[in-house]
Formats: C-alpha cells, sequence, structure tokens
C-alpha cells in the first residue's frame, strides 16, 4: 500500500491500544475519524491495491506451511464485520483461509473450558483464520448478562473471575505466538448513533430485512454495560504479542481500508517466503523436465 495515500504510523498512533493502557472509548478513539487527505475514492483503489498484495503473502505463507495468521474481530451490531472480512480478505485463496463465527455455545461445547471451541477452529500452519467474534464474548456478552455464566456451571466463580480469564486468554495467546500464529484483534468501533442509522436502513430495505433481529434492537439497550466491558478486555488484554486495534467504523470504506492495511503490514512483517528446494530436489526436477520433454 503506498505510504503517501495512507499514513502507516498514524493509524497504528490512532488505532494500536498500548499495553496496561487505561482506555476510554468515548475520550480516546473517534469513531468517526477518517484521515483529511484521504478521499473514499483513493482508499477504494489502495483496498484494491492491498487486496492483490494481501494474495501474494498469502499464498507465501501457504507454501512455506510454518506459520499461522489469526485474525479476531470483536464489535458491537451492524459494526459492519461481515462487510469487512468479505471486502478485504475478497482475493484470498479459500484453500489458505478459514472464517468462524462463534455464537451461542453448544451442549458440548458448555462441557469444555471456555477456551476448547476456539482451540479446535485455529488455523493450521500456512493458512490464514478469522474469528467473527471470538472466546473474547466470555468477558463481554457474559459479563452484561450473568445468566449465561450460570448456565456454564463453573465449579469456582467470584468478583476475580474477569480477571482471571483476562490472565488466561493472555495465556493462551502467548502460547499461540510462540508456537507460531500472529494474532490480530480488531475492534470495529461504531457510534450508537450509526448504529440506529443502519438498523433502520435494514428494517426499512427489504433486501436487508435479513440481517435484522429483534434481540439487536434489545442489546442496544446495554450500550453501556457492553462500552465497559469493551473497556476492561482492552485495558487488560492488549500485549506485546496480541495487541488490539480499535477501528473507526462509522465509515465502512475507511474500516476496510484501515483493517486491510494492517493485516498486509503483519503479513509483511512475518516475512513468509517459498521453500527452497535441496539440491537432490534440484535435480529431481531436472530429471523430470528431461523426461517430458523426450515424451
Amino acid at each position: 500500500m503506498r505510504h503517501r495515500d495512507l499514513d502507516y504510523k498514524d493509524l497504528l498512533r490512532r488505532t494500536r491500544v498500548p499495553p496496561r493502557k487505561k482506555v476510554s472509548l468515548k475520550d480516546d478513539y473517534d469513531p468517526c475519524y477518517v484521515p483529511a487527505e484521504l478521499s473514499k475514492e483513493e482508499a477504494s483503489q489502495l483496498l484494491r491495491e492491498g487486496v492483490i498484495h494481501l494474495s501474494e503473502y498469502q499464498d507465501k505463507l501457504y507454501a512455506q506451511d510454518s506459520c499461522s495468521l489469526l485474525i479476531i474481530f470483536q464489535a458491537m451490531d451492524a459494526a459492519g464485520k461481515d462487510g469487512t472480512i468479505k471486502h478485504v480478505m475478497s482475493g484470498i485463496n479459500p484453500q489458505g483461509c478459514s472464517v468462524h463465527a462463534f455464537k451461542g455455545p453448544s451442549t458440548e461445547e458448555l462441557d469444555h473450558d471456555y477456551l476448547w471451541r476456539a482451540h479446535v477452529r485455529l488455523p493450521e500452519r500456512g493458512k490464514i483464520g478469522i474469528f467473527n467474534r471470538s472466546y473474547y464474548e466470555e468477558a463481554l456478552v457474559v459479563r452484561v448478562h450473568p445468566e449465561f455464566l450460570a448456565a456454564q456451571r463453573l465449579p469456582k466463580t467470584g468478583k476475580d473471575i474477569w480477571q482471571r480469564r483476562f490472565r488466561e486468554i493472555n495465556d493462551f495467546e502467548r502460547t499461540l505466538t510462540d508456537n507460531g500464529t500472529r494474532v490480530l484483534k480488531f475492534y470495529l468501533n461504531v457510534s450508537k448513533e450509526e448504529q440506529k442509522r443502519r438498523f433502520l436502513e435494514r428494517i426499512e430495505e427489504p433486501e436487508k430485512n435479513w440481517k435484522f433481529s429483534v434481540r439487536d434492537v434489545e442489546e442496544r439497550a446495554y450500550w453501556k454495560q457492553y462500552r465497559q466491558a469493551y473497556e476492561d478486555v482492552f485495558s487488560n488484554t492488549s500485549t506485546e504479542w496480541a495487541p488490539w486495534y480499535i477501528i473507526p467504523s462509522d465509515n465502512k470504506w475507511f474500516t476496510r481500508v484501515a483493517v486491510a492495511s494492517i493485516v498486509y503490514h503483519t503479513l509483511r512483517e512475518m516475512n513468509p517466503t517459498y521453500p527452497k528446494l535441496s539440491p537432490a530436489a534440484l535435480a529431481g526436477l531436472g530429471e523430470a523436465k528431461k523426461k517430458l520433454e523426450s515424451e
């Protein structure tokens, strides 16, 4: 991506949550922000270029078969997770990428620890895995709705349960990182006003009715509680090895190019390369070529 059109250092400064920072979404992160020098048309062009570069890096990652990338998306309803995944990953070979949307846990999942169902969905070496919502729901929706926690039949709860879960999640992500899985975590930061506009759009436009659920409006009543829960998550789980990025999301076109830029730079930093064959393997290629040419 061209640095003159999207200042990556400024993007990191505005979106990346420093470890141990006390986060205030209201004071520190503007959901309406877009760079003054960047137009919607320029962002669209950058995204098209970025998708090509992402595809090239993903091909090398798959061929190298050594490391993997886990991308986590969290957000309030109607923040644009699905659309961001669709547009940013549009050029990725499906063979090297998987997307999983975490919904309410099944009976089997409730009979395991809360990280179990994430374990079995982690990307294999050489692949990109995308979690549309994730194990972070266990410190968000479960915190806002204590009845969900009660349904887990835990042997031990208490006032320190959220700090315990933050520690467990940090340890989990450190283990992933130490074993070759890079972790990227995005929170799509949409304003309450923009969420309302998008909800009304889904109700008023027949082709978007399927996106709307009455449950969405019911959850909107817990906006303040969710904001506080998210702030606590960011303050406690943005680490050197698995940082959070809070992405302005009132303008979808900027959300998408910002996420694409961070994913692209992360893959470039990982620097996957095509495997180099041994002299013996190269000699074998030469022999195979001779046989094919002699047919």
